[in-house]
């Protein structure tokens, strides 16, 4: 028996097959190969039409499918990761109006920050547990502002995982923990945000049925299956935004853990039972996928800014390991060199600002390409840590991180610097978001009993402490980097 999950990023789609009895990867396939097209009209701006996510699930799909040579009648369950936050809207046919608004466009910032102000902080804050913000909810308002006669022929509106279990299944869903990323889900009345729905003009039957994000959701159409070479009417069973999916695939489900991830985004997540919130919505309180509190972390510049450096500062054939060793011949600190990775639009860290990437203390002749790979390394693990230290005012204490050994955690100054300057230990295990997704739907469509055991086949492979000697320089570092951040903000 076999279960099969998907991760659609804003990069790239990943299908992964697990045997359900052991957890192991049956197989597993990524498309396409190089990044995903994103659009980008305007400064701030970041679009991707939902059919292109379609056709590289397809592909995925059919690699995985060829290289495990499975009978697809075997396969019993489906699960979705996604990309957070984004904005799909579809007409009565169920095809897309227009291009989806993704997580790190920024357009509707002001939006949001009008809708924070004319309610009232405190009542947005007490039942949303943010600031409207740049999500979902102000970005469907940006399209009834800005393209009224396309708003008009919207049927539903949705998150970009609803959009692919419609293509799969034809039916339009969403779940209370996927509403809640888009500030449409009222924590204190434990329902539809309605109150926002109301200050915005948006009509409450644009939003999807609301299913449990571990059920029997729907079931694969004749029709999807023929373009997936699956089986007709297997269940999915599953969806969750990307990072409280990441948090499930490492199994932090109880209050005090805590799961991070350095690859597109850099995010760490803590779990609570208290649905605490940050008076300046820094940081952001989601439902976590079994209804505990999911606080949420974001830097947006954290894959961006490494790729930025490998394509003008390197060059695209020189492998992030190769850089990563050049960056291990320089000492903690860069040198003095500083880097902030704020380059991608607006930080919801900085209170949804956009200052730029910068850098700070270059010396001619003092610093190489090796320094810079460093104080990239170290800028980004540095505004983590600035965000670690909001989350820990608002009840998310930790002494160990998880994470799957992937992206950026794969450099050794990376995840030793993160260990170190958090004062963490970062335990990594041998799983990704594909592979959460997968044992989350085994969940849903009751090829496993419980929680735990889905898990079966996860285990550590590396673990990395704080070093001791090595704290003092560490915090130095961080401390003038956070002077140089404050200077801009």
């Amino acid at each position: 028996m076999y279960i099969l999950g998907y991760d659609i990023g804003s990069s790239s789609v990943k299908a992964t097959l697990l045997e359900a009895a052991t957890g192991k990867v049956k197989s597993s396939a990524t498309a396409p190969q190089t990044e995903m097209e994103m659009i980008a009209h305007k400064a701030g701006w970041a679009e991707q039409h939902p059919d292109m996510w379609w056709k590289y699930l397809k592909e995925a799909t059919q690699k995985v499918l060829n290289q495990a040579g499975v009978a697809k009648q075997n396969i019993k369950s489906i699960g979705i990761s996604y990309q957070m936050h984004g904005l799909v809207v579809v007409d009565k046919n169920l095809q897309p109006l227009r291009p989806s608004i993704i997580w790190c466009d920024s357009r509707a910032v002001q939006v949001g920050e009008a809708a924070f102000q004319a309610i009232g902080q405190e009542k947005c804050l007490s039942n949303l547990l943010n600031s409207p913000a740049n999500f979902t909810a102000s970005k469907l308002k940006w399209v009834q502002e800005n393209e009224p006669e396309l708003y008009e022929k919207i049927y539903k509106f949705m998150l970009p995982g609803d959009y692919i279990a419609l293509k799969m299944s034809g039916e339009a869903q969403t779940t209370a923990s996927g509403l809640s990323e888009g500030m449409l889900w009222n924590f204190k009345e434990n329902t539809t945000a309605d109150f926002l729905l109301d200050y915005y003009g948006i009509d409450r039957n644009l939003i999807p049925q609301i299913v449990p994000t571990f059920a029997k959701q729907a079931q694969l159409s004749k029709a999807a299956s023929e373009e997936l070479g699956l089986e007709a009417g297997t269940w999915i069973a599953y969806r969750a935004g990307d990072q409280p999916n990441n948090a499930f695939s490492l199994n932090v489900l109880n209050a005090g853990e805590v799961a991070a991830t350095a690859g597109t985004s850099g995010v760490v997540y803590g779990v609570s039972n208290s649905f605490e919130y940050d008076k300046q919505s820094r940081v952001n309180t989601f439902l976590h996928v079994n209804h505990k509190a999911g606080i949420l972390l974001c830097i947006n510049g954290t894959g961006i800014l490494n790729s930025w450096l490998r394509k003008n500062i390197f060059a695209e054939n020189v492998s992030y390991q190769s850089i990563n060793e050049l960056a291990s011949t320089v000492p903690i600190g860069s040198e003095g060199l500083r880097m902030l990775p704020f380059g991608n639009g607006a930080e919801r860290v900085l209170n949804n600002k956009e200052i730029g990437g910068n850098i700070f203390g270059l010396q001619f002749n003092v610093h190489t390409k090796a320094h810079l790979a460093r104080a990239v390394q170290e800028g980004i693990v540095f505004a983590l840590c600035y965000g670690f230290d909001v989350m820990r005012g608002i009840d998310v204490q930790a002494k160990t991180v998880r994470a799957g050994d992937a992206n950026m955690f794969l450099s050794p100054i990376f995840a030793q610097t993160f260990a170190t300057v958090t004062g963490t230990n970062v335990e990594l295990y041998n799983t990704d978001g594909a592979q959460g997704a997968a044992r989350a739907g085994g969940v849903g469509a009751g090829v496993y009993s419980s929680f735990s055991e889905a898990f079966v086949g996860l285990h550590q492979t590396r673990a990395i402490e704080p070093i001791a000697n090595e704290k003092d320089r560490s915090q130095e570092a961080y401390q003038d980097w956070v002077e140089k951040l404050k200077t801009l903000i």
